[in-house]
């Protein structure tokens, strides 16, 4: 497909986005919108920042076109518009042509990501009125993960929840797991449905999926982002009755405990700080707490690792991606600390030297093949755009 496809990225007070020329798979233009609806918001295009107040989504669309108006490139090369949407529940499994009636199915999956499908909606709808002869696409967090076999998306719940209520496991970082599964294929020179690898998207938020042969297996997320590896600021894996004990024990509702295992607990909770960086410092300057932090966080990743590597059987390859994935080199080495019966081990020289580019940081000749690939989800949105509309 020749032409442009316009990628937005819509979250409660903000607006990310790409133009992405499909001839070169490259983005000639991005930029960002932020503190929508607040005094002071942002706007900044390809570098250019100004400060203006943004209203609301439909004010901030409106300083994105203004925005490609000054400073460029024309618009008028836009050939289709494709939405990020955080979750696709059971119903959306491929990306899919919006309509009035995917606009109210995705308002529908409101409950099951109540902070981000509501503001992705919104993006939808004020793009498509200012965008009415375009055709719109939705790509779902949730849709890569939707080849996970029953046996491991079904929690052993009473089954009205899950066939009334939708309760199993859906796993998120779906658009960048796919992109980066498939181009670890192609950094091994094999075939992508010949390919098992785990990937660890680690960053402020925190995921570990199994791939094989080019197919969600497992991932560590559930039906909401808070499950699995610890986060920036979200604890992870926790005992299902710890609500139910702090309501005993310190009088907290389900909110209150909601709240504080999404946003006061993980690398913030046991140390003070979310910045995987500032934890590094606070542990190198000898703060207990941090070297806690790091430990948990290293032993986390192993065990999913570990168990990832048992229900792939085989795997060719682990993958680093995500902020943290990509640029912490001590992060990568906590991650595979003692694996080497697994044969997954680094190369320190390998590890430690910075580059903006995917590169293997195992050692020549290692069993499992480890790899650091930068994530391109705005790439890989519209790709899967233009797959959608039936264009290659």
């Amino acid at each position: 497909m020749s032409g442009q496809v316009l990628v937005l990225n819509t979250g409660s007070s903000s607006i990310k986005y790409r133009l992405i020329d499909m001839g070169t798979r490259r983005a000639v233009a991005g930029g960002l919108i932020e503190r929508i609806g607040e005094d002071e918001s942002v706007v900044t295009h390809d570098g250019v920042r100004t400060e203006r107040r943004v209203a609301d989504h439909e004010e901030g669309l409106k300083a994105v076109l203004a925005a490609f108006a000054e400073h460029g490139p024309p618009l008028d090369g836009v050939t289709a518009v494709g939405h990020r949407v955080v979750h696709g529940g059971s119903r959306f499994v491929t990306p899919v042509l919006i309509d009035d009636e995917v606009e109210r199915a995705i308002e529908e999956m409101a409950p099951l990501a109540p902070l981000h499908n509501p503001a992705n909606l919104e993006g939808i709808r004020v793009a498509r009125r200012a965008f009415p002869e375009l055709p719109h696409v939705a790509v779902f967090d949730t849709a890569f993960h939707g080849t996970i076999p029953p046996h491991a998306h079904t929690y052993a719940v009473p089954r009205e929840w899950t066939r009334k209520l939708g309760v199993r496991r859906y796993g998120f970082h779906g658009t960048s797991t796919a992109y980066v599964s498939r181009r670890a294929a192609a950094l091994l020179g094999r075939p992508y449905d010949e390919v098992n690898s785990i990937v660890l998207h680690l960053g402020n938020g925190a995921s570990a999926t199994a791939v094989r042969s080019g197919r969600s297996v497992d991932t560590s997320m559930g039906i909401t982002p808070l499950a699995g590896l610890v986060m920036g600021t979200r604890s992870g894996d926790v005992d299902p009755a710890l609500g139910a004990y702090l309501g005993r024990v310190a009088g907290m509702d389900l909110a209150g405990v909601d709240a504080a295992l999404n946003k006061e607990s993980g690398l913030l909770g046991m140390c003070g700080a979310n910045d995987m960086r500032e934890v590094w410092r606070l542990a190198d300057a000898g703060d207990e707490d941090a070297r806690l932090a790091l430990d948990v966080y290293g032993y986390r990743v192993r065990a999913y690792i570990g168990a990832y590597y048992a229900a792939l059987g085989h795997v060719d390859a682990l993958v680093f991606t995500g902020g943290v994935g990509e640029n912490s080199s001590r992060v990568r080495a906590l991650a595979v600390n003692g694996l080497t019966r697994l044969g997954i081990e680094i190369d320190p020289e390998r590890n430690a030297a910075e580059s903006a580019e995917a590169r293997v940081v195992s050692p020549e000749g290692a069993e499992v093949t480890v790899l650091v690939v930068p994530t391109n989800e705005e790439l890989e949105i519209a790709e899967q755009t233009v797959a959608c509309l039936g264009n290659p």
